[in-house]
């Protein structure tokens, strides 16, 4: 190769019926998705002045190139680029085949674009850069609902949609470092599901109420002032990781004195009364204090075998959780009564009033129990489309912000709620439950529950663990985006997965000051401008701060 004359196409004057520019190479290789192209840098440095930004960047990493095989274009993203050897005018690009689309017979163009390819183009065929027109039909939403977010790169009017039943369907992750503009892209993704589904069901964990600001007119807002879960909603698995104090041998002592005192206490209730095979498990309302009876009762048993040590620290436990202010959300003693539909109706937006987000803010959440009650909502959301199978199906959206504290990737810190995200990222779909995880340390999720969801949208990662861990879990057709994650500004970025048509990097839209989430930075300098009232602010403080925020 290194020896021969560039191929004729790079001198021809084809100035081709297909409206695009001449030919920029030709194909080196084909094995596959991936193949090699040979770029001719003689050809390429006249389009770099091009009004049309697409022909201006082609032949970059990332970028698109178009082959021609019979009556179809094929088109292929570039991953990689390195200098052809013994030829200082030609590059040697490693592309992935991404699909193809008909051409058009008068003008050449792209058009009915599809992913996959039914054909692959034999080594030697002409190379063609891709246009503005060519990323337009890509890239433009087929008959599937679809919301638009936000601009593909590098161009103005190009618009990336996401197919909202194919990204749902599948999950999906929001990844992105601090700062990058995360916690806005979820909330404009988020605006636009809503507005396109104003009766839709969506639950999202919010755990530093940043979400709340963002979707006060068409959300429910819930904090521990109005959340109002019941103790009873519990398993029998999150009541021992919030009554439970021990470890090791003791802790399996006390989970089976706590299992047999709950089932009596949960039979004690009228609703526990009507049900012929109750389990520990049942969501059926019972009295703190009938439990406490139970176990005072159970240690006071003259056939009890050991000691009277386990029943005294559940009993302990018990009484100290239902004392403490802080937990008056969920073990206030007005949490009694059988308000599990209203609940569900509730959180759940059924029906959604024109409303279907449910913002459950548990930044006030007590953090020695934070994640029981999300694994409560979580089990909740799963266990509710479990049930109503046969019923009109509601399907539900949970969105988890800083995903990576409820799925923790240390198999020793497997809690609750880790296994119940865990099940809905493998399970979910079947039951019409969609699954989206946001986090800025993907690295940090729990192996394989990043793998679960078909579509990422990867904005900066400075973390090179990061990175690694995306690149593992993105298709191997994105792999030409991934060396641009470092370098995306705030904003951008890499979409790839069944939630876009053909991996793509895109500029989100600008969302209007009153729909974004309270997690823009603080000014130093600015704030540190200001003084004044500073004796009246510690005072307020320290009040808010000894009333636990009451």
């Amino acid at each position: 190769m290194n020896d021969q004359p560039a191929p004729h196409f790079f001198a021809s004057a084809l100035a081709a019926a297909h409206g695009a520019a001449e030919p920029i190479g030709y194909v080196l290789e084909v094995a596959g998705a991936r193949s090699e192209m040979v770029l001719d840098l003689a050809a390429l440095t006249p389009l770099s002045g091009h009004a049309d930004a697409v022909l201006a960047t082609a032949g970059q990493v990332g970028g698109q190139l178009k082959v021609r095989v019979g009556a179809t274009w094929l088109l292929a993203s570039i991953r990689s680029l390195k200098l052809a050897p013994g030829s200082a005018g030609q590059v040697v690009a490693a592309v992935d085949f991404v699909g193809e689309g008909d051409e058009e017979q008068l003008t050449g163009r792209l058009y009915q674009f599809r992913r996959g390819v039914t054909r692959y183009p034999m080594p030697g065929s002409e190379v063609f850069p891709v246009t503005g027109d060519d990323l337009a039909q890509v890239y433009a939403a087929d008959e599937r609902a679809v919301i638009e977010i936000g601009h593909v790169y590098p161009t103005d009017d190009v618009r990336g949609a996401l197919y909202v039943d194919a990204m749902l369907g599948k999950h999906f992750a929001l990844l992105g470092s601090t700062g990058t503009g995360k916690s806005t892209s979820a909330a404009l993704i988020l605006h636009r599901i809503c507005a396109l589904a104003p009766q839709g069901h969506v639950v999202m964990i919010d755990p530093h109420g940043e979400y709340g600001a963002a979707f006060n007119t068409n959300g429910a807002l819930y904090d521990v002032n109005n959340l109002q879960m019941p103790y009873w909603l519990m398993n029998f698995e999150e009541h021992c990781e919030v009554f439970l104090t021990s470890s090791g041998a003791d802790r399996q002592v006390d989970a089976d004195i706590l299992a047999k005192c709950l089932l009596a206490a949960r039979a004690k209730g009228r609703v526990g009364q009507e049900i012929p095979k109750l389990t520990v498990d049942a969501p059926v309302p019972y009295l703190l204090s009938d439990l406490l009876q139970l176990i005072q009762q159970e240690m006071g048993k003259m056939d009890r075998a050991g000691s009277t040590a386990p029943y005294l620290r559940l009993k302990t436990k018990i009484e100290e959780i239902k004392a403490d202010p802080r937990f008056g959300f969920m073990f206030s003693g007005m949490l009694v009564a059988d308000t599990m539909a209203a609940f569900v109706s509730r959180i759940f937006r059924l029906p959604g009033d024109g409303k279907p987000i449910s913002i459950i803010d548990v930044s006030g959440v007590p953090s020695e129990i934070t994640s029981v009650v999300v694994a409560v909502l979580s089990r909740m959301v799963f266990d509710f489309a479990i049930w109503s199978r046969n019923e009109p199906q509601r399907p539900i959206l949970l969105v988890c912000e800083e995903a990576h504290r409820y799925v923790p990737s240390d198999r020793d810190r497997q809690s609750a709620v880790s296994r119940i995200l865990s099940r809905i990222a493998k399970e979910g779909r079947k039951y019409g439950v969609s699954l989206g995880l946001i986090t800025q340390r993907p690295s940090d999720l729990a192996e394989g529950v990043l793998s679960q969801c078909g579509t990422i949208l990867a904005m900066r990662l400075n973390n090179e663990r990061d990175q690694a861990f995306v690149r593992a879990a993105m298709p191997e057709g994105a792999r030409g985006f991934l060396d641009s994650i470092p370098a995306l500004r705030n904003r951008e970025c890499i979409i790839c997965g069944e939630g876009v048509s053909i991996p793509m990097r895109i500029s989100l839209d600008t969302l209007e000051p009153a729909k974004r989430p309270a997690s823009a930075d603080p000014s130093f300098t600015e704030l540190w401008r200001e003084s004044g009232d500073e004796d009246q602010i510690v005072q307020r403080t320290i009040q808010r701060w000894r009333a636990q925020g009451r």
